[in-house]
C-alpha cells in the first residue's frame, strides 16, 4: 500500500463514521468552523537571526536583531492554544546559507521538527541538489517523533527514482485531509512548474504538471470524498496565487511562497508590502478566497483566521503577518556609528511595539535555540574543512593594468604577470555563477565583490567565505546584446568618468571583449563575443538577440553604476534564484576538485589598452 493510500484510509473511515451528516454539500450541512492557520515560507536555511536588520521605530531608523528559526518556533508555540490550528510551511526550506551548504538539509529538518508542521509544500529550491538531494532532506525530516507530510500534487516522480523508490507516494503526496473542528479540511500542495524545471535540477523523468489544472483535479477529487473546506498550499508566487484563485472552483484559502512577498501594512516601519494580509480574492465560482504569504528567511510568521458559513464557504478572514525581532535597539550617532539606545528609550520602544501589531519582540524558544547553537558550533569547525584546491594562485586585481595586485603577499600575485588578464579570482567566480545557472548564457561578477586572492593549495569553506563574504544571491535576467554592451560601458564609465569605485569593473564568464580605457564612453568595448554553452564556440554578440545573464542581485539592481541592468530590474523582468552566491562558488569548487585559472581565450579581457594608450 502506498503512502498516499495509507493517508486516505483515516479520511474514508472518518467519512463513514460521520454519517448521516450530509458532507457532500447539502444546505446547512456544515458545522460552524473557525480555522486558524499559522505559516511561514522561503526560510532558505536562514536558521540564525539577522544581527543587523534596519527598520523605522518611533519615526527613527533603528537597527535590531530579526528573525531566526528559534523565534519562529516561539511564535508558533504561542499559537498552540488557538482552536483548530494548522501549521504550514509553503516551501523553499533549504538552500541559501552555510547551514545548508554544510549540513545538506539536516539542520533545517532538525529545526523544523521543533515546530512539527502539519504539512509542507515543496519549493523549487528543494530540487537544487536534484531528486536525490531532496530525498536526503526528506529522510532527515522523517527521523524522530515528528512526521510532516510533504505535499506536491503537480509533481510526479518516476517509480524507481529517489523520490519514488517503490511507489509514487513513497515521499510525496498530492494532498492531506485533517479533521478540524468536526469537519474535514483538505490541503493540496502546488509547486511552481516552469521555474523548477528551468532553474533547479530535478531528474528529467520527474514530471511537473500545470498548476491550475492539477489544483482543480484534486479539488474535485476531495469534493467527491465529501471535503468542502479546501486550502491550497502553494509555492507559486503571490501574483500567480491571485491569478490561480480565479481559475479554480471551490478553493477557499491559498497559503503561498516563492515570491518572498511581505503582506500587511508596515509603512510606519519603513517596509514596503506587496499587498494586504490577508489578501481577498475570488475563485472561479465568485466565492471569496483568502490569500496569505509570510515574506522570507524566518523574519515573519503569518497567522490567518478563516470563518466558514453554513454552506461551507468563506464568510470572513482576518489576520496578521508579524515581523519578529529582539529586544535590543541601536541607532546611528553623529558619526554614523550604531550605538545602543539608552534604557528609557528602550522601554519606550518596547511599550510602543507592544501596543500595536505588525512588529513583535519575540524571545527565542529554548529547544530550537539550543539546536541552532549546536549546528552553529559544528559549522564553525566545519568551515575549516577543505572543499578543493587551487592548482595555482588565483590573484585579485580590479582593473587590468593595476600596478600591483591585491594578493596580500601571496606568491605569484604580485607583478607584471597580472596586468593583461586582470583578476583570476573574479573570473573563476563568474565561471562558478555560470555553472550554477541552468538558463544563463553568460555570468557577470564585479571586481570589488571578490575580496581576496587564493594561494595555490587547499581551499576551505572559510576561504570561500572570505572570497565572497556578503549576503548576495544570484539573479537571472534577460538582456539584449546591446543592453549587455551598454551595461559594460556603464560600469567602466562609473569609475573612469564619474568618480565611482573601481569595484564595479566587470568580469564575465561566457563573454569576452577588447577594452580601450583611453577612448570615450560608448567606444571602450569592442569585439564583444559570446561563448555557446553547448559547443563552447565563440561568436560576435548579436545586439538584437535576447540572452540570459546571471549576476549577483547587487549589480542586477543597478549598483556600482550598472544603470542599464537597474532599469531592467526595476520592471520586475528577472528571476531571483535566491541561491546564495557563496554557496554557488563552494558547489563549483567541490564539483571540480581542483580549480585553475581559465584558459586564456576564456578570460573576459582579451586585449586591454590603458588610459595612457598602452596596450597590455
Amino acid at each position: 500500500m502506498s503512502r498516499t493510500t495509507r493517508m486516505l484510509v483515516p479520511l474514508l473511515l472518518g467519512l463513514i463514521l460521520a454519517a448521516p451528516v450530509a458532507w457532500a454539500g447539502d444546505e446547512g450541512a456544515y458545522p460552524p468552523l473557525e480555522l486558524n492557520i499559522a505559516h511561514i515560507n522561503d526560510h532558505h536555511s536562514n536558521l540564525a537571526p539577522f544581527k543587523e536588520f534596519d527598520l523605522t521605530l518611533g519615526g527613527v531608523p533603528t537597527r535590531v536583531e530579526a528573525g531566526g528559526m528559534a523565534r519562529t518556533a516561539a511564535q508558533l508555540r504561542a499559537l498552540d492554544g488557538k482552536p483548530n490550528l494548522l501549521k504550514l510551511h509553503a516551501g523553499d526550506a533549504i538552500t541559501g546559507t552555510l547551514f545548508h551548504t554544510l549540513f545538506k538539509g539536516e539542520a533545517d529538518a532538525a529545526l523544523m521538527k521543533t515546530i512539527c508542521f502539519d504539512a509542507m509544500s515543496l519549493g523549487n529550491h528543494e530540487f537544487d541538489d536534484g531528486d536525490a538531494g531532496l530525498r536526503r532532506f526528506l529522510d532527515f525530516m522523517r527521523q524522530g517523533g515528528c512526521y510532516t507530510p510533504v505535499l506536491a500534487a503537480n509533481v510526479e516522480p518516476q517509480v524507481g527514482t529517489p523520490l519514488a523508490p517503490l511507489h509514487r507516494g513513497d515521499y510525496l503526496q498530492p494532498y492531506l485531509v485533517k479533521w478540524i473542528g468536526g469537519a474535514p479540511v483538505g490541503i493540496i500542495g502546488i509547486l511552481v512548474r516552469g521555474k523548477t524545471q528551468d532553474s533547479s535540477r530535478p531528474l528529467p523523468t520527474t514530471r511537473f504538471l500545470d498548476e491550475a489544472e492539477t489544483a482543480q483535479r484534486y479539488v474535485d477529487e476531495l469534493k467527491a470524498l465529501g471535503v468542502r473546506h479546501i486550502v491550497l498550499l502553494t509555492h507559486h508566487g503571490y501574483q500567480a496565487d491571485l491569478a490561480l484563485a480565479g481559475k479554480v472552483s471551490d478553493v477557499d484559502v491559498i497559503i503561498g511562497g516563492d515570491s518572498h512577498s511581505l503582506l500587511g501594512d508596515f509603512s510606519v516601519h519603513g517596509l514596503a508590502a506587496a499587498g494586504p494580509y490577508p489578501t481577498r480574492a475570488t475563485n472561479r465560482d465568485g466565492d471569496p478566497v483568502c490569500v496569505g504569504q509570510a515574506w522570507e528567511y524566518n523574519k515573519v510568521v503569518g497567522h490567518m483566521t478563516v470563518r466558514f458559513d453554513a454552506r461551507g464557504r468563506v464568510a470572513d478572514c482576518a489576520g496578521q503577518a508579524t515581523l519578529q525581532i529582539g529586544d535590543r535597539f541601536s541607532r546611528a550617532d553623529a558619526n554614523g556609528k550604531y550605538m545602543p539606545v539608552d534604557d528609557a528609550t528602550r522601554q519606550d520602544l518596547l511599550a510602543a511595539l507592544a501596543a500595536r501589531p505588525g512588529v513583535k519582540v519575540v524571545t527565542p524558544e529554548p529547544l530550537a535555540q539550543a539546536e541552532v547553537e549546536r549546528y552553529a558550533g559544528l559549522m564553525e569547525k566545519l568551515t575549516r574543512r577543505v572543499i578543493g584546491s587551487a592548482a595555482e594562485p588565483l590573484c585579485l586585481v580590479r582593473i587590468p593594468g593595476e600596478a600591483a595586485g591585491r594578493g596580500a603577499g601571496i606568491a605569484g600575485c604580485e607583478g607584471a604577470n597580472l596586468l593583461a588578464r586582470g583578476s583570476d579570482i573574479a573570473q573563476v567566480v563568474a565561471e562558478s555563477f555560470l555553472a550554477g545557472s541552468k538558463r544563463a548564457d553568460f555570468a557577470l561578477q564585479n571586481a570589488g565583490g571578490v575580496r581576496i586572492s587564493l594561494p595555490a593549495g587547499p581551499i576551505s569553506f572559510e576561504n570561500a567565505n572570505k572570497v565572497l563574504p556578503f549576503a548576495n544571491v544570484l539573479v537571472e535576467m534577460p538582456v539584449t546584446g546591446a543592453q549587455l554592451v551598454a551595461s559594460l560601458e556603464d560600469a567602466v564609465a562609473n569609475h573612469l568618468d564619474q568618480g565611482g569605485s573601481t569595484g564595479g569593473h566587470p568580469y564575465m564568464a561566457g563573454a569576452r571583449w577588447d577594452l580601450d580605457l583611453s577612448r570615450p564612453r560608448g567606444q571602450r568595448f569592442a569585439n564583444v563575443q559570446v561563448r555557446d554553452r553547448q559547443t563552447a564556440t565563440w561568436s560576435a554578440i548579436d545586439p538584437a538577440r535576447t540572452y540570459i545573464l546571471v549576476t549577483n542581485d547587487f549589480l542586477a539592481s543597478g549598483k556600482e553604476g550598472y544603470a542599464t541592468l537597474g532599469a531592467i530590474h526595476a520592471t520586475g523582468n528577472y528571476v531571483n534564484t535566491y541561491l546564495l552566491y557563496t554557496q554557488t562558488f563552494v558547489d563549483y569548487v567541490q564539483a571540480k576538485g581542483v580549480v585553475a585559472r581559465p584558459a586564456a581565450g576564456d578570460y573576459s579581457h582579451q586585449r586591454v589598452t590603458t588610459r595612457e594608450g598602452k596596450t597590455l
